[in-house]
């Protein structure tokens, strides 16, 4: 017996030692810190979600003047995005991650001096909303196309759900803090999260796969030269002059409306309203959140095998079913609301994989980055808009029934479109001449 047990302890370690073990590929590691990145400033855009009630009752400000600080910061979130592109590509991914990371701390920290309600829309409006603008979208765009061939879409469904899951696993912790020690505790502790998340980026980050000796995640040996993105403005004028552009912007206008702008920004308020308390309010903001995860990373691994048309078609119609149902839920009490946030939170932003595959698929690589910050931009637009106008909305009319409702219609309309497009089937016809020369535009979207 003790023959045969010092005998597979030798076999076993000559098989320990010829075995060579393989490093995960350092995408994977800078996936994980876009993860982190994407979730803390995701929480601290949402944390005005849950100071408006607070906010409200301190300095007298009604929520028409808190939601223009609100639309003020998601509107300069998603403006910045294609410059910020750009910029990456100038001084490098890392060096711009770390300025907007520094630039959010200070201003955070800085929320809890203000008194006046031009500091507000200075602090939380332009100084916020510039920071989290260069932390957007496009960031996950960006490494999810410099840093994958194979599983692209799983990587930006991952990062995809942090950059709006963040804001709602941060508002349970928040809320109940502004219960226990008040509102300023509250910016501390995200002026903290951002102040961590700089030694990460500054630790693990790289630019590119080259960086580290390597290259994209299951890529393929080409012959093909790199391209060159083109510049912010001249991809907006290219792009503009393609239908499918105008089709992924405009439903993608509806898709912010209906997320962070409405929901993310008020459905606190709203329950309020019902009588529902802020903690428990927040804490379906949190299932959201834990559901989105799980959708939008489902998400991801769908588009990367079935039609992005499709696929949109599905999440903006159930989207806008739940929306137009949310009235009459709130009016039932908090029990329903569970439901709400389990569905919802499986749709909340399941639409960027699909966008983003669409909008490479057009516009090629390298112009991905630059060309979904304007698609990106439009997302902010329409979160900007729903954000000031559902505020205007409940001061004028006393509820949200109306902003809920036409945001469900839009939705609808939204997957409508994308079902119907002749412009984004397989084999229609692409931007031509020199934008499609400067493009790449591939032969067919599905």
């Amino acid at each position: 017996m003790q023959w045969w047990t010092a005998r597979i302890l030798r076999r076993s370690a000559r098989v320990l030692t010829t075995m060579s073990f393989r490093r995960p590929h350092y995408a994977w590691v800078v996936a994980g810190v876009t993860f982190l990145v994407l979730l803390a400033t995701a929480g601290i855009r949402a944390t005005p979600g849950v100071l408006m009630v607070p906010l409200e009752a301190e300095f007298g400000w009604n929520r028409a003047v808190i939601s223009t600080a609100v639309a003020i910061n998601i509107a300069l979130f998603g403006l910045i995005g294609p410059f910020a592109a750009a910029v990456m590509d100038r001084y490098g991914l890392r060096r711009v991650v770390l300025a907007a990371l520094a630039l959010l701390t200070l201003a955070v920290a800085l929320t809890t001096r203000m008194q006046h309600e031009w500091q507000l829309l200075l602090i939380w409006g332009v100084l916020v909303g510039s920071g989290t603008g260069v932390t957007s979208m496009v960031l996950a765009a960006v490494i999810a196309t410099r840093w994958f061939d194979e599983r692209r879409g799983f990587a930006l469904g991952a990062l995809s759900a942090a950059n709006a899951t963040g804001q709602l696993v941060f508002l349970p912790l928040l809320a109940r803090q502004i219960a226990w020690h008040g509102w300023r505790s509250a910016a501390w502790i995200v002026a903290a999260a951002a102040a961590i998340v700089f030694v990460v980026v500054a630790v693990f980050m790289r630019d590119r796969p080259e960086d580290v000796g390597l290259t994209r995640y299951g890529s393929k040996p080409s012959s093909a030269p790199p391209q060159v993105a083109l510049a912010p403005i001249a991809a907006l004028r290219q792009a503009s002059a393609s239908r499918p552009f105008w089709v992924l912007a405009g439903t993608f206008f509806i898709c912010g409306a209906s997320t962070n702008g409405l929901i993310g920004t008020h459905l606190i308020a709203a329950c309020h309203d019902y009588g529902i308390p802020e903690i428990h309010a927040a804490g379906l903001l949190a299932v959201m959140g834990i559901f989105d995860i799980i959708g939008t990373t489902a998400s991801g691994w769908l588009t990367d095998r079935y039609s992005s048309r499709h696929l949109l078609f599905g999440y903006y119609t159930l989207r806008g079913v739940s929306l137009l149902f949310l009235p009459l839920t709130l009016h039932n009490g908090a029990h329903g609301l569970g439901w709400f946030a389990v569905f919802y939170g499986l749709d909340w932003i399941a639409t960027v994989p699909p966008t983003v595959r669409l909008t490479t698929e057009t516009f090629g690589r390298e112009n991905t980055g630059v060309i979904y910050g304007w698609i990106g931009a439009s997302h902010q637009l329409g979160a900007s808009l729903a954000a000031f106008g559902a505020g205007a909305i409940r001061t004028r009319a006393g509820d949200y029934q109306a902003a809920f409702w036409s945001a469900g219609l839009l939705c609808i309309a939204a997957g409508i479109a994308m079902l119907t497009a002749t412009s984004l089937r397989p084999g229609a016809r692409r931007p031509h001449g020199a934008a499609a020369e400067s493009m790449h535009a591939s032969p067919a979207l599905s």
